[in-house]
Parts: C-alpha cells; sequence; structure tokens
C-alpha cells in the first residue's frame, strides 16, 4: 500500500476515475451501496489519535521487509517508517487500530482525505496487520470502518493504491465492489460511496463507543495483573527471606 500521506494529488488514474465515476454514478450507487461483512463477530476498533503514537511506530516497525514493501509501495527503512510516523496529520486524517489483550496495535488503517481542492470529497485508505494477527478479517473490517467514517465525513470516492502484488488488499477491495484498475506493478481501486444516513452515523457512534469501553477493560485487566504480578515478586521474596533465615 503506497503512503497515504501523499494524498491527494491525484494521479491519472484517479482522475480518470472521478471523471467516469461521475459519469455513471446512478449504475455504480446501486452495486456499490454497501461493502460486504466478513463476519458477524465484533471486532472492536477505536479512533487513535496522537496518544497512541509510540504504538503506531512499534506496529510499523515490526513489519518485515515484505510486509513494508506491499504497505508503502516500497521496502521503508526504520528511519523512513518513523518519518512516516512524525508527519501523520491526526487532525486532518483518520486512523483506526485494534489492540490485543496487552495493549499492543496489531492492525491500523490510515483514512487519508484529499489535499488536492479540486477532490474534497476523496479519500485513501491504507491498512496493516501485525503477522500473528493475520487470517482473522481484521484488513477488512478496517476497512468497513473506514467507510463508515468516510461517508459520515462527506467522502464520496474512496481510493486504494496498492501494488498488484497485493492480492489480499485487493481482493477486500474487489468485495466492497471497488473498480480496479491495474497499471503495471501497480492498482488503483476505487469505491463510490453512499451519501450518510441516520444508520451509518448512529453505528459509527456505537461502534466508536464499544471500542473505548474494550479498550479501557483491558486496560484495567493489564493494570491488574500487573499488580498481581508485583505482588506475587514480594511474596516470593519474602518466602525465600524466610527460607535463608531458617537455613
Amino acid at each position: 500500500m503506497v503512503d497515504p500521506t501523499r494524498w491527494f494529488h491525484s494521479t491519472p488514474l484517479q482522475a480518470q476515475a472521478v471523471a467516469r465515476a461521475a459519469s455513471s454514478a446512478g449504475e455504480a450507487s446501486g452495486r456499490n451501496e454497501r461493502p460486504n461483512s466478513p463476519s458477524s463477530v465484533v471486532v472492536p476498533i477505536r479512533s487513535i489519535g496522537p496518544g497512541q503514537i509510540d504504538r503506531i511506530e512499534a506496529h510499523l516497525l515490526e513489519l518485515d521487509a515484505h510486509d513494508r514493501y506491499l504497505r508503502f509501495g516500497y521496502a521503508a527503512n526504520d528511519e523512513q517508517i518513523r518519518r512516516y510516523v512524525a508527519q501523520l496529520n491526526f487532525e486532518r486524517d483518520e486512523l483506526f487500530g485494534i489492540f490485543n489483550r496487552r495493549l499492543e496495535l496489531i492492525a491500523m488503517a490510515h483514512l487519508a482525505f484529499s489535499l488536492d481542492p479540486k477532490y474534497t470529497s476523496c479519500a485513501e485508505f491504507g491498512v496493516s496487520v501485525s503477522k500473528a494477527a493475520r487470517g482473522r478479517g481484521y484488513g477488512g473490517r478496517l476497512f468497513e470502518r473506514a467507510v463508515m467514517h468516510a461517508r459520515n465525513e462527506g467522502v464520496q470516492m474512496l481510493f486504494i493504491h496498492a501494488l498488484s502484488e497485493n492480492t489480499a488488499m485487493l481482493k477486500i477491495a474487489r468485495r466492497a465492489g471497488a473498480v480496479i484498475e491495474r497499471d503495471g506493478s501497480e492498482s488503483e481501486a476505487h469505491l463510490r460511496l453512499p451519501p450518510a444516513d441516520f444508520d451509518s452515523r448512529v453505528t459509527e457512534m456505537v461502534n466508536e463507543q464499544v471500542a473505548i469501553t474494550d479498550y479501557h477493560l483491558k486496560a484495567q485487566a493489564k493494570q491488574f495483573w500487573g499488580f498481581l504480578s508485583v505482588l506475587q515478586d514480594i511474596r516470593r521474596g519474602v518466602r525465600e527471606a524466610r527460607e535463608r533465615v531458617r537455613g
């Protein structure tokens, strides 16, 4: 996935896609009204901000060379990833994350809004999933979450710029009904979004609240188990001290 921070000085493929979608909006909107849901299982996905920047960096640095190549479109080194993280604009764009019980960020999405005044109703989606968390549909869930937020923010066209070999990302886009065009080693997918409605706004609010509650519960559990670990270390030290005295 090419770095979304470059958005949105449009590529020729993107400009052509906007023009074609605008001329065939009626046909496309009926076909692409809702992305397909991978599963009925609830996966808490929350918006993430500057307070999670260390976890964002740790997650991206954990990606191996091939995963970095697919995510950014080039084999990003550690310094390039740190620069990408430092340049994230949390006021303009939206980032979403999935956390495990240790509060490690195991999957994240970047919804980058257009910088070009000609394409203010456009945004681009980028995603990464830790290797240990693959095969659970997290990429698709993050895509659904990003689509929901994009709709509610007035986005009409969502783009995914990916390497053609990134079959997992292109599969997510294709399932959602996106139009995919190839240009050599790269592919451009564009999905026309329906306008926001009462359901989309309420659903996003509920999903965000569920995710925040889930995160706080995991944080409390982590703190509790950390306290127990310290308590066990103290008891172990006391017990060993008694045994030495008795000896």
